[in-house]
């Protein structure tokens, strides 16, 4: 067993987790004209009428109304996005308050993104340099920088495997020999019981689950409107808790996510300390 320090990982989805609502709703599906309900509706239309990925209907849908309203496709643009994302109190501060929690309880706090959102856009936000890696959808560009091609699709079942590039430290998402390869859990980079799930809806299930049932904790945050949402995660036992979406210093979620820091933290020294009294017997 190693000597380091042990390294939680917080994973978050995005939309309605950190920022109010879609990414795609601040400005880009206002910049092309369209309602919420409308964008919405046109890529769940073209979903089930050509059985295809909602998540890459939607990502068709940004390239097909950006060209009918003129607007540009270029990465730089995707970036420009983030700018204008608002995000749940206490945001902002949250991840540099998180990571002192850690050092305190002797652990090493790291902070991930798996989203069905546009990578793109997370990556103009304030907040994108807070996190280790962030894995959510990706468009590729040609030699002009347009977008030409989804290069990376991230929906509800896929997420799971990015839990499995944490857990083992695979963070190259070409490279699924080592993915695959067979690790003991306890000399896995992040093991199950040092991880944490927040999200905020039934998208989630699949990431959620395999957490809690792996020994980690999962979370749902809820707005007010959406609690009953979250209680009934709680009720089937897909999460071990629920809190509001709220990320200010003494909030119920600050604190809840501090005592399960250190409780990950007790169980560490006391798996460490029975590793280390079994090797004396060998």
């Amino acid at each position: 067993m190693s000597t380091k320090k042990p390294i939680v990982a917080i994973m978050y989805d995005f939309d309605k987790t950190l920022c109010t609502k879609n990414m795609q709703e601040y400005s880009f599906i206002p910049d092309i004209g369209m309602s919420e309900k409308e964008f919405w509706d046109a890529a769940n239309k073209k979903s089930k009428t050509l059985q295809m990925d909602g998540i890459l209907a939607y990502m068709w849908l940004m390239i097909e109304e950006s060209r009918k309203n003129s607007k540009s496709i270029h990465r730089k643009d995707f970036v420009k996005l983030g700018k204008s994302l608002e995000f749940y109190d206490g945001v902002v501060e949250w991840f540099d308050r998180i990571n002192e929690y850690g050092k305190e309880a002797g652990i090493q706090v790291e902070h991930y993104i798996i989203s069905s959102g546009l990578k793109e856009i997370i990556e103009g936000s304030d907040i994108y340099k807070k996190f280790k890696e962030v894995y959510a959808c990706e468009f590729m560009y040609d030699e002009n920088d347009t977008a030409c091609w989804p290069k990376n699709v991230v929906n509800y079942t896929t997420k799971t495997q990015f839990l499995f590039r944490i857990n083992k430290g695979v963070s190259d998402l070409s490279d699924d020999r080592t993915l695959n390869d067979y690790v003991p859990e306890d000399e896995r980079r992040v093991p199950f019981r040092n991880m944490i799930y927040i999200a905020d809806g039934i998208t989630d299930v699949p990431c959620m689950k395999l957490v809690k049932v792996n020994g980690g904790y999962s979370i749902a945050v809820y707005q007010n409107k959406k609690k009953n949402q979250a209680l009934d995660l709680l009720k089937d036992n897909r999460v071990n808790y629920i809190a509001k979406a709220d990320y200010k210093e003494n909030s119920e979620l600050d604190s809840l996510i501090k005592d399960v820091i250190y409780e990950i933290a007790s169980k560490d020294r006391l798996i460490r300390l029975q590793l280390k009294q079994k090797s004396k017997l060998i």
